[in-house]
């Protein structure tokens, strides 16, 4: 496939083969220098620590043509240090942010004309990922492991950015205290799957998340992190220890305080205090920020009337982000990794 026959206005948010990703191999406890494969299958052994235990992680995000044509990447030295808590915690070795950073580079440089024209709305959507590749039949980490990373042009996550989302407080919880919810871990989001089908049988676009020890407080939804906006203006974003460390939130917050002067509040949020909010949104690299509509808990509908439109704090962060991503406002140091 060659870029011009690609709907770039049109793209969903689905797969599409590139010409080539990047794969490396850990055998006798080190990594091989990895290559540029294009081999878009996998093969393993039917016995793959990945196929029995689900010993698995990935990582996304995404690269963006700028206007003056060059390719930038977002904060992705953030996605190796968080792959490497991830790996940690699921007990797979480490792939270095050294190599992580070189294997995007050249993964994105070798898919070149997949990366979506300036100004369409779509971006190049990049996921790497690890699994055990080794076989085991008792409960324990593999010996071998592979590491891949590989692309895909995508549009936005939702089908349309312009209507708020409907969601529904989830009977099922998502992640246990002291367990992996704060990890991007595969097993997170298969048990969502449920839960998620679930919701859409009802008629609503996600699941919102509470704590599953008290079940009182937010956390976040199957697939992005949520984020609120107070009747003061004031930027309300949950906090615990079972959220994923979102690289869009943890970018708005600054982008809240340092660009738009808002008071940013990183806490826990009841789910009671959901009337002290006038908006609501979805964030994280997929969704970017998703305006929501309502949120209901049984026979409460809880509505957020100011998340779209264009005097909405909202629209302001995205405009704001989006803007730094693509190189059209200055980001902070760090945050922009040129690769062509």
């Amino acid at each position: 496939m060659i870029k011009e026959k690609i709907d770039w206005a049109n793209l969903g948010f689905g797969y599409i083969q590139s010409g080539k990703r990047y794969i490396s191999n850990y055998k006798d406890g080190c990594w091989d220098s990895g290559c540029l494969s294009e081999d878009a299958n996998v093969v393993i052994n039917e016995c793959a620590c990945v196929l029995q235990y689900a010993q698995t992680c990935f990582e996304g995000l995404k690269a963006y043509r700028t206007k003056d044509g060059h390719i930038v990447t977002f904060r992705p030295d953030l996605n190796a240090e968080r792959m490497i808590d991830t790996c940690k915690k699921l007990e797979m070795p480490i792939f270095s942010k050294e190599r992580f950073l070189s294997a995007l580079d050249e993964v994105v440089k070798a898919n070149e004309d997949f990366v979506p024209p300036y100004g369409t709305g779509a971006s190049l959507y990049i996921r790497p990922y690890m699994f055990g590749s080794g076989a085991v039949m008792g409960v324990k980490p593999a010996k071998e492991y592979q590491f891949r990373m590989f692309v895909s042009p995508v549009g936005p996550y939702f089908k349309s950015a312009a209507k708020a989302l409907n969601l529904c407080v989830s009977d099922f919880d998502r992640a246990a205290p002291k367990g992996t919810g704060a990890v991007k871990a595969g097993l997170n989001y298969a048990m969502s799957l449920h839960a998620l089908m679930v919701a859409h049988a009802n008629g609503f676009d996600e699941n919102v998340y509470l704590d599953a020890a008290t079940r009182t407080k937010i956390e976040e939804t199957g697939g992005a992190n949520i984020i609120f906006i107070s009747k003061d203006r004031t930027l309300v974003v949950p906090k615990s220890e079972s959220i994923l460390p979102s690289i869009t939130r943890r970018s708005l917050v600054y982008v809240g305080d340092k660009y738009l002067d808002l008071k940013v509040e990183e806490r826990d949020v009841s789910l009671n205090e959901l009337d002290n909010f006038v908006e609501c949104g979805l964030c994280g690299t997929a969704a970017v920020i998703s305006p929501v509509g309502t949120i209901t808990s049984h026979d409460r509908v809880y509505k957020f009337e100011n998340s779209i439109g264009e005097t909405s704090v909202l629209t302001s962060l995205y405009k704001t982000l989006t803007g730094i991503q693509s190189c059209e406002i200055e980001a902070p140091e760090g945050w922009i990794r040129r690769i062509v």
